[in-house]
């Protein structure tokens, strides 16, 4: 046999042995996600490419129910070690999930080791994914409440400029005249939002307003919005009880009633773009449609948001190897440095150097409101805050009652307040 061969044959026999082991080499990931619909199904993609992209890491991506059962499924099974290796939360839990030991801390070193630089992300979201001096989540983006509106509509209350764009709409007041106009105008509702009981979009839009007059929710662990926050939902109470808005519309009627060519203006999240452009490409919308940030109604542009961002289970008991987590974070880096294709579902990016490129910048409609990153408010940092946590469910149960006056709003948030007083006595749990 010529040397030739035997190294041949050598070789031959090495990779024979080395096929089952190099087959069990890859890493796998384990994901768990409440993303549905529009970002579910991105995400879907963006886990797909990634896998595409190379051999060694494969994620595996579990999508569980929205809200409540998603948390409450994360938090028993990290508690017990059988958690997932990532999930997508929200920063708005960050206090109740960092600080309950339900997530790991990802050192420094970690994210360099990725290619993950602090600075590359807009401060406040970095600062939201921060607790006790240490980073517990990588944001994805930013999803703000924002202002829709119909062309057609709005166009007939005199409410558009020569170029065919909403006037500028300031102060309390003005908003409510809008409202009015078209509805004046046209018949059909000025405003369309979710106001059935267990709707968040209420609180969502009651906190920007108090934002917006510099009055805080909880002050010294009492509610301290006072007579403010009284007079801020009497003001939204006032657009159903005078026609402007329908009042008892879940989610789903609520955006159909926008969608379908019969409400002048729609307050939602900048989750509902894709399907407005969507639409619009199918030819199915029936109206040429605009977006803005939340108006200016008091003092400043305060606006709520929340972000979705990739954390790490801490489950108890079962140390993450240096493999797999050197796995996970290589997906995370992925799908930041890759996320243009997270914003085409209407989302602000919280990565820089994405967010601020030609492509990102050039985006429809979302430069019609990319400024409201600079105004952005969180729910205040406490266990029992943030999306679906208890005090959003309690304040779901009462405050949009006072919208289909079957509670004055004084008597919305008596009620309230007297339920969720006591959240605010309560220890922040360690899971």
């Amino acid at each position: 046999m010529t040397p030739f061969t035997l190294r041949l044959a050598g070789a031959v026999l090495a990779a024979l042995l080395c096929a089952p082991t190099c087959a069990l080499a890859q890493t796998e990931v384990r994901m768990w996600t409440l993303l549905s619909g529009g970002d579910g199904a991105r995400m879907a993609a963006l886990v797909e490419r990634f896998n595409a992209s190379q051999r060694e890491v494969r994620v595996v991506s579990t999508t569980l129910k929205w809200g409540e059962p998603f948390y409450t499924k994360l938090i028993t099974s990290s508690v017990v070690g059988a958690g997932p290796d990532i999930a997508t939360v929200h920063l708005s839990r960050m206090t109740n999930l960092a600080g309950g030991g339900v997530l790991r801390p990802i050192a420094p070193n970690e994210l360099r080791q990725a290619g993950l630089n602090p600075a590359d992300f807009y401060p406040r979201q970095w600062e939201k994914s921060q607790h006790a001096g240490k980073t517990y989540a990588i944001p994805l983006d930013l999803h703000p409440l924002v202002l829709y509106y119909n062309k057609n509509l709005v166009g007939k209350a005199g409410l558009l400029d020569a170029g065919g764009n909403l006037k500028p709409i300031q102060g309390i007041d003005a908003l409510t005249s809008a409202f009015r106009a078209v509805r004046q105008a046209t018949g059909r509702p000025g405003m369309t939002m979710e106001s059935n009981q267990s709707s968040y979009a209420v609180l969502r839009l009651w906190l920007s307003m108090l934002a917006q007059r510099e009055v805080p929710l909880i002050q010294n662990g009492r509610f301290a919005y006072g007579a403010a926050g009284v007079d801020s939902l009497t003001r939204i109470s006032d657009w159903f009880a005078k026609g402007y808005a329908q009042a008892g519309l879940n989610y789903q009627a609520s955006t159909s009633q926008f969608m379908g060519g019969n409400a002048g203006f729609m307050i939602n999240g900048v989750w509902e773009v894709p399907e407005m452009v969507r639409a619009t490409k199918q030819g199915t919308l029936g109206f040429e449609y605009g977006i803005v940030p939340l108006p200016r109604m008091y003092g400043n542009d305060s606006v709520w948001a929340d972000s979705h961002a990739f954390a790490i289970p801490a489950n108890e008991g079962e140390a993450m190897s240096p493999q797999k987590l050197r796995a996970v974070m290589r997906f995370i880096a992925f799908v930041t440095k890759n996320s243009l294709t997270w914003a085409e579902g209407g989302h602000v990016l919280a990565y820089r150097p994405v967010a601020e490129s030609p492509a990102a910048l050039s985006l429809m409609p979302n430069r019609l409101y990319a400024e409201v990153a600079r105004s952005v408010i969180y729910a205040p940092d406490a266990w029992y805050m943030g999306a679906a946590g208890p005090l959003e469910a309690m304040a779901s149960k009462y405050l949009p009652a006072a919208l289909s006056s079957q509670l004055t709003p004084t008597q919305a948030l008596r009620m309230f307040e007297t339920e969720a007083a006591l959240l605010l006595r309560k220890r922040a749990p360690r899971y």
